[in-house]
């Protein structure tokens, strides 16, 4: 097993339970949708998954291990095994495409020989080739979300989280980026998806983890299912 959360719970200081008693268990090389309504607890299970914030409650195992109590450097090499991409790209403004998915290749120390390789090859792969000196700021949301697929990726990271990938794009652009999922799930990544869209879910006929009001209410392979 890859992923596991035991009881786990999120409790906001303003006293909001974004997550309340979450069992859930993902294997190597699944493709698994987190669905629900806008506060249904999607985004902060994706935190936690990611380390990016501590539960108030319960566990959250990776490769059988605790996350929760992990050192700085600990944690560090966790994420060297993960990739992220979220809703509002996190893209560093003033840098170039090139920059941006480089400095994923430069967090791991991999020689400027290699990165200078691997960086357009995999702008290539996201249908990004030729555009290595743009500034992102440049590009369309589309485009910039591309260029936020290509840093979580290019370190072959054993699981991809993604927060709502394609909520402020255009359905061909999230059907394109959708198809790239799929393709890197093939390959062996297990990718775990937060996502609102209900004509996606309905077309990939993909594991359906349901939450709602922070509970899990459905767990599932198929469409939609609220």
């Amino acid at each position: 097993m890859l992923i596991q959360t035991i009881s786990l719970g999120k409790i906001y200081k303003n006293g909001i339970i974004a997550l309340d008693d979450i069992n859930l268990s993902i294997d190597f090389g699944e493709f698994v949708f987190l669905t629900g309504a806008s506060g249904a607890g999607k985004s902060t299970l994706i935190r936690l998954l990611f380390r990016e914030e501590l539960p108030s409650a319960g566990q959250v195992l990776i490769g059988g291990r605790s996350i929760v109590r992990l050192t700085t450097p600990e944690i560090v090499r966790l994420r060297r095994n993960s990739g992220v991409v979220f809703q509002d790209f996190r893209l560093m403004e003033h840098c170039s495409v090139f920059d941006n998915v480089a400095f994923a290749l430069k967090a791991v120390e991999r020689p400027w020989a290699e990165i200078k390789e691997r960086v357009p090859a995999m702008l290539e792969r996201v249908g990004l080739a030729g555009r290595e000196n743009e500034n992102v700021m440049h590009l369309s949301g589309g485009e910039q979300q591309r260029v936020a697929v290509a840093r979580a990726i290019i370190n072959h990271p054993l699981v991809l989280f993604a927060d709502e990938p394609t909520g402020d794009l255009d359905p061909k652009t999230s059907e394109e980026l959708i198809r790239l999922f799929d393709e890197i799930n093939a390959e062996g990544t297990t990718l775990v998806m937060a996502t609102h869209d209900q004509i996606i879910v309905d077309k990939m006929q993909k594991r359906v983890v349901t939450l709602d009001h922070g509970k899990l209410i459905g767990d599932t392979v198929g469409g939609w299912q609220l």
